[in-house]
């Protein structure tokens, strides 16, 4: 039977009530990637106002109720009334969708919130908000609440001889998941924007751990650059380009190869952060690409039978980062979070900005030009031989050497929905025959791993190829490896590393993470690897026999105070708990606790893998030194 539709099924949605009742369609997710979406709403509009020439200092104020405060010295809001909506403009700019000074070129020649829904949107979607804005010499305030209504219109309130606007709001719980902002996201988007704007110093002020920093960059983003390989062995000073297409979009790469195999290019349109890319960075690979092939052939540094080199080749240790500023009537993203530019003219402005830069750099530095295209000739000489290694896992899958390995460990999920499925990869044959009888069959697979595994970032591809527990993990997850990963192909929605709760698990842990961020990165990126936590330590009542868990110190002593008659058995590995036990403890999905890995600031992500599992070895204990407190590392 039809469901009824009539008339009276249409609803008009007024103000900023379609917002509340589709706030993905706005910031993405009502996850934390949405909950700091709010911030980036009102952070750009204040990067807006430095693009414009008219500020030069942002503070943001994380407060210990949740809600945050963000403070620029710009030219502050309009303080008239708009004609079309008969409210004052900053409680129109807050109140109404599609209202802004982006839309006027006058108002901004480029800029980052385009759509003029980012301050309306973070009203809608806030328990309360407050505008404080100081122009021609008066300071004026507006306060909303419940979703954007207005409580107080705007109004002065005072007198100022300074200018800027600043907005302080509170999430709405019942809205996001959590509204508990985390200071590492916040902190890898200041010091970004802090590096694309050479003299804008940005603060960070973090109550709730009484923490102030500020970040502010002089060379701009070669600095950038420099701080993501801080510690790796470079083959060039760090090349700075840029220039002014036809169309007035400015160009700025940034880029400097290293002897690493890993390839790292951050791009930005009017300072947000293209997480997918775009036209932009699409142009700055082909560009980088066909100059180098073509300086190669010039030269001869390339032999007449060989192919050009592939993309992957010339990109190989290669850091950049590509930060463009398009007027407002060419730009175009991908949707409201602006993850992806559409714009073609920017693919044409960087693509012949960078062609004729590049070009003529590598002219005028031969010697580091020598050391690139050598390392192109490696990259694409070890790339023809893990294609050869791949063909030849292919063909033995199901017979021979990887073949027998793979049947012989995994214990497979019964189910084939795949995304329902999880992976664990167990430390030892011991545990993973715990987990087996623990698993559950329908959704769980069982994969033991036997010692520890390679370690990725000081080995290239074919290494790992020929590495049999690399190969067995690959051959399980089934998505390829390195370039030809492919996220849709991956047969399990979670891949989860259970180790024990000792150094030697910390260490095999480590290694299984740092092989997953640099061969199989989208599954970090796609949220889908996690770590097990099983409980350190077994409290049993000596009286009623009744077991008790901890997961730590504070719930261990919580334990011995509520049963002062007991026994404590301290968990060293896997190995020494049941089936049962690890059933009711780390697996069952009920009971269990994951901790979701994450890259929550990837030029931080970059530096540390490189520090703590590099080859520099005093840049580690450096790092060691500074950062680990001995006291508190158990004996």
């Amino acid at each position: 039977m039809s469901q009824r539709y009539v008339d009276e099924n249409i609803k008009v949605l007024e103000g900023l009530d379609p917002v509340r009742k589709r706030p993905g369609m706005y910031i993405g997710s009502t996850g934390l990637e949405g909950l700091h979406h709010l911030i980036w709403e009102i952070f750009d509009n204040a990067v807006d106002e430095v693009i414009s020439g008219s500020a030069d200092q942002i503070k943001i104020t994380l407060k210990k109720d949740n809600s945050v405060i963000i403070e620029d010295n710009g030219r502050g809001i309009p303080l008239g009334v708009n004609k079309t909506t008969g409210l004052s403009t900053i409680d129109t700019v807050f109140t109404v969708l599609h209202a802004g000074g982006k839309f006027d070129s006058d108002a901004y020649k480029t800029a980052g919130g385009l759509h003029g829904v980012g301050a309306s949107v973070v009203n809608a979607l806030s328990e309360w908000l407050i505008v404080t804005v100081k122009k021609d010499g008066k300071v004026n305030e507006a306060r909303y609440e419940n979703g954007g209504h207005i409580k107080q219109p705007a109004k002065t309130i005072g007198s100022t001889n300074r200018t800027g606007t600043t907005v302080q709001f509170k999430a709405d719980s019942s809205i996001f998941r959590s509204i508990v902002f985390n200071p590492a996201i916040v902190r890898e988007r200041i010091r970004e924007t802090a590096f694309l704007y050479k003299g804008l110093k940005i603060i960070l002020n973090n109550e709730i751990d009484n923490n102030e920093e500020t970040f502010e960059s002089k060379e701009g983003i070669s600095e950038y650059v420099d701080f993501i390989n801080d510690g790796k062995t470079s083959l060039n000073k760090t090349a700075y380009f840029s220039g002014i297409s036809l169309d007035k979009i400015e160009v700025e790469i940034a880029f400097q190869y290293t002897t690493s195999s890993n390839e790292t290019i951050i791009s930005f349109a009017n300072s947000v952060k293209t997480r997918e890319g775009g036209s932009h960075e699409t142009a700055f690979k082909t560009a980088l690409t066909e100059t180098i092939n073509e300086y190669a052939r010039k030269w001869k540094l390339l032999k007449e039978k060989d192919k050009n080199f592939e993309g992957d080749d010339v990109r190989e240790g290669l850091t950049a980062i590509v930060s463009i500023r398009v007027p407002e009537k060419l730009i175009a993203y991908e949707g409201q979070t602006k993850n992806k530019l559409f714009t073609q003219e920017a693919y044409n402005a960087v693509k012949k900005i960078f062609s004729g830069k590049l070009n003529y750099w590598l002219e005028e530095n031969k010697k580091y030009a020598e050391k690139i295209i050598s390392k192109a000739i490696v990259s694409r000489d070890a790339r023809i031989a893990a294609k050869k290694a791949r063909e030849d896992i292919k063909k033995i899958k199901n017979a021979g050497k990887y073949g027998y390995i793979l049947n012989s460990k995994l214990t497979p999920a019964q189910s084939k929905v795949y995304m329902n499925n999880e992976l664990f990869l167990v430390e030892g044959d011991s545990a993973g025959g715990s987990a087996k009888l623990a698993r559950d069959k329908k959704h769980q697979a069982i994969l033991p791993l036997r010692g520890k595994v390679i370690n990725s970032e000081k080995a290239k591809l074919s290494d790992l190829l020929s590495n049999e527990e690399i190969c067995t993990i690959m051959s399980c997850i089934g998505a390829g490896i390195g370039a030809d990963f492919n996220i849709e192909d991956c047969k399990y929605g979670k891949v989860i590393i259970m180790t024990d709760a000792d150094v030697d698990g910390a260490h095999i842990r480590t290694l299984l993470l740092t092989f997953f961020y640099r061969f199989m990165k989208p599954l970090i990126e796609h949220r889908r690897i996690f770590i097990a936590l099983p409980p350190l330590y077994r409290v049993t009542n000596k009286t009623n026999k009744q077991l008790f868990y901890a997961w730590d110190e504070q719930q261990l002593n919580s334990l011995k105070k509520k049963n002062p008659n007991c026994e404590i058995q301290r968990y060293k590995g896997l190995g020494e708990m049941s089936a049962e036990q690890l059933k009711q403890t780390t697996m069952n999905v009920d009971n269990r606790q994951l901790i979701n890995v994450s890259i929550e600031d990837a030029a931080l992500a970059e530096r540390r893998v490189n520090i703590l599992m590099g080859d520099n070895a005093s840049l580690r204990k450096e790092w060691i030194d500074n950062n680990i407190d001995f006291s508190l590392v158990e004996e």
